[in-house]
């Protein structure tokens, strides 16, 4: 593929358009199948972008069930018939008889695979219930988080791991708040969401710690828009749920859902 494809992406991601590129080479010229670690979302609008300009190969995406935020992928020559094919994840469930498990959240659950030496990338969706947790894991790490997860923010777990059918999902829980703001300049929301001076957030923004819809943005004066997911590394993400309309002030009302 001509390498003007670089263009297209920001330097953060050529390294995995590079893996990228490679896995389609093999799949084409070698007839190689692969099976990805889970990709989150802009890692899989990379590769499907790749796929598509590619005549010789396809994929499938799967992350465990339909509405799946982190997904495998599966790559093959288009010759081959991906549906029905194993994407090799499972369950994990976590429970434990401490009151204390209770008041668990998704970060802590994350810091204790973390913690573990386990890559990211092994670990699907996390949802958080009420008597518990459940993971989506690759089937080649499962074995060794439930043999070596014991401990969640120094609380003792009981893990099982569990097939797909027996998955439990979570609602996404937005805690809602409203601004008025000047503009929809990405610097001036995520100061307001995360209540950091406009200083403040210039650093990571410009740092390449903030995402937008997964991206890498690194421009302060980006405008927002409904539906944008942003993330600020080490302080959490929101979506932009609605742009409400100007006030007589000429103040632009703004619907915002934190990520709990």
């Amino acid at each position: 593929m001509n390498k003007e494809i670089y263009h297209h992406f920001h330097p953060d991601e050529h390294h995995f358009v590079d893996k990228a590129l490679d896995w389609l080479e093999r799949a084409a010229n070698q007839h190689a199948v692969k099976l990805t670690d889970f990709l989150d979302p802009r890692q899989a609008f990379i590769l499907s972008t790749l796929v598509n300009r590619h005549p010789d190969v396809h994929c499938r995406l799967d992350g465990g069930y339909p509405e799946a935020e982190r997904k495998r992928a599966l790559i093959a020559p288009d010759y081959r018939t991906l549906d029905g094919e194993d994407m090799g994840i499972l369950v994990l469930s976590v429970t434990s008889a401490d009151a204390k498990f209770l008041t668990l959240e998704h970060g802590d659950y994350m810091g204790a695979i973390l913690g573990l030496g386990m890559k990211r990338d092994k670990v699907g969706d996390i949802h958080v219930l009420e008597g518990g947790c459940h993971f989506l894991v690759t089937s080649e790490s499962a074995d060794y988080l439930h043999m070596n997860l014991s401990q969640v923010h120094r609380v003792h777990v009981q893990t099982e791991l569990l097939p797909l059918d027996r998955l439990q999902t979570a609602k996404v829980q937005l805690d809602e708040l409203q601004l008025s703001v000047a503009s929809l300049r990405m610097d001036g929301i995520v100061s307001d969401v995360f209540r950091l001076s406009r200083a403040k957030v210039l650093i990571p923004i410009q740092a390449g710690r903030c995402r937008v819809n997964w991206k890498v943005e690194e421009d302060p004066s980006k405008p927002l828009k409904e539906g944008d997911i942003v993330s600020l590394q080490g302080f959490g993400r929101f979506k932009v749920l609605e742009v409400e309309g100007v006030t007589k002030k000429g103040r632009i009302r703004v619907k915002i859902g934190r990520y709990a």
